[in-house]
């Protein structure tokens, strides 16, 4: 076909319209986490150059920081300068590393949507689920950093922690009801794609 857009009508158009608004909603917390892994770096090494010169000027330590990378790269970098982060978000942090990627590039692939079936869509839609589910568990605790960077004399919201996998997944899933449920997805799914391992 070439074209992305044609004459013929969708054969499923509510249904693509839930997955596109999901997979938009998905790419704002996406772009979010990834904004906040690049704040905290900034953060980090603008401390590093106060530690360095404790009389170096705020504009002058501004202008030296490091250009931002790519989010593979500043989650690697993060590690160097929060003290206080567990072993284990290492890997819960690649996972959304991962999440953030699959969102980015793949999140709404259903190739061309006048032939995209009710299978096809609640495939995708259940993938990009998935890929939610790992993306916030490495907000929830950025986020976390963030707070304390910006708070650090206030307890952590810790209602707030709790709550937020399951706010997350009613604002970018809750239009679906319970189309996405294990029993309910048609029996023929599509074959999941392999993970993207790329360093962005």
């Amino acid at each position: 076909m070439g074209w992305s857009l044609g004459y013929l009508k969708p054969r499923e158009p509510e249904l693509l319209d839930a997955l596109f608004m999901s997979a938009g909603r998905a790419l704002y917390l996406a772009n979010a986490f990834e904004s906040k892994c690049k704040y905290l770096l900034r953060i980090g090494n603008l401390m590093d150059a106060f530690e360095a010169d404790p009389v170096v000027a705020l504009q002058d330590a501004i202008t030296a920081l490091p250009a931002d990378k790519m989010l593979g790269p500043t989650l690697r970098d993060l590690g160097d300068h929060l003290s206080w982060a567990r072993s284990w978000d290492t890997d819960v942090l690649d996972k959304a590393r991962k999440a953030r990627n699959f969102i980015a590039h793949e999140g709404a692939d259903v190739g061309y949507i006048c032939y995209a079936d009710v299978r096809q869509i609640l495939a995708r839609a259940s993938r990009l689920r998935d890929a939610v589910t790992d993306l916030i568990r490495g907000d929830n605790i950025v986020s976390l950093w963030v707070f304390g960077t910006e708070e650090p004399h206030k307890p952590p919201p810790t209602h707030l922690i709790d709550a937020y996998p399951a706010m997350v997944e009613d604002w970018v899933f809750g239009h679906f009801g319970d189309l996405l449920n294990a029993d309910k997805l048609p029996a023929q799914r599509a074959t999941p794609e392999p993970e993207q391992d790329s360093a962005s």
